[in-house]
């Protein structure tokens, strides 16, 4: 059986979702091609998305997996989904893959932008499309690690983001504040009652949202819901373990960090963090410290503490998806199990239930409702 080690998984959030494309640098460009969303990618060589809470071993797991695959032919390459991990020198606080590991398994999608650039949804969407055909065009198979749900999902999943318009939104937040939410959310149940009746009408920034979609594209906002449905052959693997085992792998990783450095890392990017690279879980708290609003010892307790917050959170989104192939992160023979996974996938065992993921779930609002489960690949993540 394949021994498994655990590396250490970042905190981080969602970057705003904003549209806007990126050229990815000359080291991550292969052929020259590009690829859209929802293009023809090859069969052959199917995506493995590995997922799953921080600090539950995503890292370690994909990389194993990459050596395993190419020793037995099968030549694979990891691309982080990161955002955080695609700045330039934050690399204590994103616990990004070491550079012997990169070494060992090439990596795409790190470092790749300054940390005064802003990376959002829709950028890395198209970085990672275009990174996953490219690699598939060399006979090499993708392995997608890390991020947000959101991020995971862009690089493989049917979703679109449309474009924002600042002058329009600019209006519907003074209409807001001069008729009250109630008056925008009516005008949503007129023009879009699919989308009103999943949203929040004490939300304004959604209904915001959604009316400024609808102002832009003359389509209903419902259309551009998320949906589950591949535009690539992948498969996803999840690591789930108890929350005990995963609080505790938090508080260890957040003491590494201390001790790696992370001040110091905060402190040299300070006067060069932009707006979205600062609000980073993590380089937030410690900024603060830097600032003294927040003692050093207080801005490691808050980082333990959110980023189990948002573990929870991941798991939530997570669990919604019922293509999710779930496994235990304890077990010792968890990357036999992962190849197992990703055997029955490229002989298309699961790709007929995968195909109709969107009769089990039901959306609401941007994002997805809870998965009724009918035949899922595998149980979903624990709640312990």
């Amino acid at each position: 059986m394949h021994a498994i080690w655990e590396s250490g998984a970042q905190p981080g959030a969602d970057a705003t979702s904003t549209s806007g494309n990126y050229d990815a640098p000359a080291h991550d460009v292969v052929d020259g091609s590009s690829s859209e969303p929802g293009a023809t990618y090859g069969t052959a060589h199917r995506v493995v998305s590995v997922i799953g809470p921080t600090a539950s071993g995503k890292t370690g797991l994909a990389i194993a997996l990459a050596k395993a695959l190419r020793d037995r032919g099968d030549a694979a390459e990891i691309i982080n989904a990161d955002a955080y991990q695609m700045y330039r020198g934050m690399d204590v606080g994103t616990a990004k893959a070491t550079l012997q590991e990169r070494q060992a398994v090439p990596h795409h999608l790190i470092d790749v932008i300054d940390p005064d650039d802003a990376m959002s949804v829709a950028r890395f969407q198209q970085l990672a499309t275009d990174c996953i055909a490219q690699l598939q065009q060399r006979g090499i198979r993708p392995i997608l690690v890390g991020g947000s749900g959101l991020y995971a999902r862009a690089a493989i999943d049917d979703i679109s983001f449309p474009a924002t318009d600042p002058a329009v939104r600019s209006q519907l937040e003074e209409r807001a504040r001069l008729e009250g939410p109630g008056a925008l959310y009516a005008e949503l149940q007129a023009k879009d009652p699919q989308a009103a009746a999943r949203m929040d009408p004490h939300n304004p920034r959604r209904t915001i949202r959604a009316l400024e979609v609808i102002a832009i594209t003359g389509k209903p906002y419902s259309a551009s819901l998320p949906q589950y449905r591949y535009v690539m052959p992948a498969v996803q693997i999840g690591l789930d373990l108890p929350r005990e085992e995963l609080d505790r792998r938090i508080d260890m990783r957040t003491e590494a960090m201390r001790q790696a450095g992370f001040v110091d890392e905060v402190r040299r990017l300070k006067s060069r963090l932009g707006f979205t690279a600062a609000r980073a879980l993590g380089y937030q708290q410690i900024l603060e410290s830097l600032d003294g609003t927040l003692s050093e010892d207080e801005a490691f307790a808050q980082i333990a503490q959110r980023t189990k917050r948002l573990a929870r959170k991941q798991m939530g989104w997570f669990g919604r998806d019922p293509r999710i192939h779930w496994l235990n992160a304890l077990d010792p023979h968890l990357l036999d199990r992962a190849l197992e996974v990703i055997d029955q996938a490229d002989s298309g065992v699961f790709d007929e239930h995968d195909a109709n993921a969107n009769d089990y779930v039901h959306h609401h609002l941007g994002d997805v409702g809870e998965v009724q489960r009918l035949s899922a690949p595998g149980p979903g993540p624990s709640r312990q």
